[in-house]
Formats: structure tokens, C-alpha cells, sequence
């Protein structure tokens, strides 16, 4: 394949680092543009909290959030390479893949970002359940 052949984003999972749920172990990048997305949270357009104490509704606010993101700047769900999110409480694991599967579910072609989830003990805001920063190449 010529190098201008080369699809912009392609997501790769080698069969001996098995097979994750939900995301890419690999991703390259030959795009012309790199968008970098700061830490998204729970706040709606007029900074009020979404889902205090409720980490679902914070999880579906935050990925809202990051589509808006998106959008400013011509991308979708499809041009993210690289997830980094932050949970106060790695109990809410299954909550943040249920909402990341909505936020993915419609994306064409099937998109499967780089991820790295890590548990911290606090966010920028007392009452942050979530925090996601990304990473997305046209």
C-alpha cells in the first residue's frame, strides 16, 4: 500500500495483547491535524453541576460535553485516537463503559480510541465523579 493510500486513523488490536472491551490497544495517526481536548466534566453550557452524587448522569454529561467539543471543530466520535479518563471510584466501571458505548454506538466507521482509565482520589471539583480528556486527528 502506497503511503497516500493509508486510511488517516487506523485502530489496531495484535492478537497477542488480546482482545480489549471497548477501545484499541494501538492507534496511528497520518492525519494533517491533532486536536487536543482539555478534561471535559460534568458542567453544562451554563457551568451548573450535571448528576451530583450520580456518576452516571455525570458520565453522560461529560461524553455530551466532549461531542460538543468535537463538533467545534469539525470532528466527530470517529476522529478520537486517545481517551485518558479519571473516576474518583473504580466501582463505576461498568457505568462509564455503558455511557462511552451510547457516546460510540452510532459512529461510522467504528471507532475504538486508545484508552487509559486510571482511579484518582479527588478532581478539580469537590463534586467531579469523572473527568475525560482527549485526543482527536483529521
Amino acid at each position: 500500500m502506497a503511503e497516500g493510500d493509508a486510511a488517516p486513523i487506523r485502530r489496531l488490536n495484535p492478537t497477542e495483547l488480546g482482545a480489549p472491551p471497548g477501545y484499541s490497544q494501538i492507534v496511528e495517526v497520518r492525519g494533517s491535524r491533532i486536536i487536543f481536548i482539555a478534561g471535559q466534566t460534568a458542567l453544562d453550557r451554563d457551568g451548573a453541576l450535571i448528576g451530583k452524587d450520580d456518576f452516571a448522569a455525570q458520565a453522560e454529561q461529560v461524553f455530551r460535553n466532549l461531542g460538543v467539543a468535537l463538533r467545534a471543530v469539525g470532528c466527530t466520535a470517529a476522529n478520537l485516537v486517545k481517551l485518558t479518563v479519571f473516576v474518583r471510584d473504580m466501582a463505576n466501571l461498568a457505568a462509564y463503559r455503558e455511557a462511552r458505548n451510547r457516546f460510540f454506538a452510532a459512529v461510522t466507521p467504528p471507532a475504538a480510541p486508545a484508552v487509559t482509565l486510571v482511579e484518582v482520589s479527588k478532581l478539580y471539583g469537590a463534586d467531579f465523579l469523572i473527568e475525560i480528556e482527549a485526543i482527536a486527528a483529521i
